[in-house]
């Protein structure tokens, strides 16, 4: 829970870094009042809002993808490995390219309210990560083709700065507005699937109980939905986003890492 609160403060801090950099802090908070709001209206809205944001950011995400291959700036050779390429610079980027992949967890969380979970979800996960790795693996080789390994590391903005050098600078506004919507989305990913797992703690009485009632009409935990958005917004409005990320990325593995070691044991 403490993994993924820390990711929910990244994700609204990239949303505000995006949208409104000198305002970062004021969007995040805002991002999450928003969301939160969004949650609570029930998980069909949700689901509406996300499929809406899903369609947005890979129509964005291809249209960059486009944009670096029938430039001239794209070299294939930039894709090879620099020399100075070491395994403890592997194992960092390992670490925190895990908080990238950590999203198909939220499937589970949100188990309760599919229909026929038992069916559904071990058909999702290995769906969902399989489409999120070609998506990846496409703009990784397409920003690397165009900025090479050291441009990449410098640029701010990378798929800004990938299409700005492909010559196609208009694209820009288009590419962070996208960058900002996808950050909402994962942003609003994190936030049901963390006030689901407050939820199955409360109920367990791991958490204070009250947390574990749910809406009679809408059928979402609200007080569990609005304890997280308040938790979010607080370190939204003071947190750093390289900390809240290397934080996330740290609570994650631990957590992981502590299941790992317990799943064989009798």
């Amino acid at each position: 829970m403490v993994g993924k609160t820390a990711s929910c403060a990244a994700m609204a801090l990239t949303v505000g870094a995006y949208a409104w950099p000198e305002q970062a802090h004021a969007v995040a908070v805002a991002a999450v009042v928003g969301l939160t709001a969004v949650s609570c209206a029930g998980i069909q809205k949700s689901a509406l809002l996300t499929r809406v944001i899903v369609a947005v950011v890979l129509a964005v995400l291809a249209a960059v993808v486009v944009a670096a291959w029938t430039s001239g700036s794209a070299d294939a050779a930039r894709l090879d490995a620099d020399s100075d390429t070491t395994v403890g610079g592997v194992l960092q980027a390992a670490g925190l390219l895990f908080f990238a992949f950590a999203g198909y967890a939220r499937i589970a969380t949100l188990g309760e309210e599919f229909r026929d979970p038992a069916r559904t979800i071990p058909r999702a996960v290995p769906i969902a990560l399989g489409i999120t790795l070609v998506v990846y693996a496409a703009v990784a080789v397409s920003v690397l083709a165009v900025l090479g390994s050291d441009g990449l590391a410098r640029a701010a903005a990378p798929l800004v700065e990938t299409v700005r050098v492909a010559g196609v600078g208009r694209l820009a506004p288009v590419v962070q507005a996208g960058a900002a919507i996808a950050a909402l989305g994962s942003l609003l990913a994190l936030i049901l699937g963390v006030s689901r797992t407050v939820l199955a703690m409360a109920r367990d009485r791991h958490l204070p109980h009250a947390l574990a009632a749910v809406h009679p009409k809408s059928q979402v935990p609200r007080h569990a939905e609005l304890a997280v958005g308040s938790v979010v917004a607080v370190l939204a409005a003071t947190a750093d986003l390289r900390g809240a990320i290397g934080f996330s990325s740290f609570g994650v593995l631990l957590y992981y890492a502590v299941r790992r070691a317990t799943a064989d044991r009798p």
